[in-house]
């Protein structure tokens, strides 16, 4: 489970997170919309423990080293091969070392980069340097999976092949939080729909059975009125 309290976070003047709370339990997927500066990254990265905030707290089952990041840094080394890197996050992530060759095959191959894992990351085109970065997130088993406009630099069959690995984890009880600007991959992927604005959530709900095109309607009013 993952719950937020009261979250709040400035840089100077500006209100990046003001009173944001949600609570998400095994399988569900936030998906966040907002324009930019709405402060989508730093809540997610507050989330991540990479920011602390300065007010309310997050509880996460498993703590801090049960969450996976995917964001628009790859944090991978590019002298080292795919494989190195994957191996180097798995022994930060504490992956006992018997168990790393094979979760490391494992992830390579389910994201096609077994034929990549030893060609030195500087080497890779912008794709394959963010399926390279998923298999870093995704080394460890993560409980809690926080994702930052993922789908950048994704061809659209990489683009679907990624949108069906995360179904299996959520289906597999894995919960995440998503922020993107494509409101179709998004509303995919979600149980909860928030929409985000100067740090609130000028509205948050289940997603129900409404599709792409009814809440994009509705983020387009919510901003709006906003």
């Amino acid at each position: 489970m993952l719950r937020a309290e009261s979250l709040r976070h400035a840089f100077g003047r500006i209100r990046a997170l003001d009173d944001i709370s949600f609570t998400l339990a095994p399988g569900d997927t936030l998906t966040i919309f907002g324009p930019n500066g709405a402060g989508k990254t730093t809540l997610l990265r507050v989330l991540a423990g990479l920011v602390r905030p300065q007010g309310g707290r997050v509880h996460l089952d498993g703590g801090r080293r049960a969450v996976g990041w995917i964001g628009h840094a790859a944090h991978l080394y590019g002298h080292l091969t795919v494989r190195e890197n994957v191996m180097f996050w798995a022994s930060l992530y504490d992956v006992p070392a018997r168990e790393r060759p094979a979760r490391g095959d494992a992830v390579l191959e389910r994201l096609d980069l077994s034929g990549r894992a030893d060609q030195p990351v500087r080497t890779l085109s912008r794709g394959l340097l963010q399926r390279a970065a998923i298999a870093r997130a995704l080394v460890h088993d993560p409980l809690v999976l926080l994702l930052d406009e993922p789908f950048t630099g994704l061809d659209l069959a990489a683009a679907a092949e990624f949108r069906a690995l995360l179904h299996e984890l959520a289906a597999a009880g894995r919960v995440m939080v998503l922020a993107t600007h494509n409101v179709e991959e998004g509303a995919e992927l979600a149980t909860h729909v928030a929409f985000q604005r100067a740090g609130r959530f000028v509205a948050l709900a289940p997603r129900g059975q409404r599709g792409a095109a009814e809440i994009a309607d509705a983020y387009r009013r919510a901003m709006t009125d906003a």
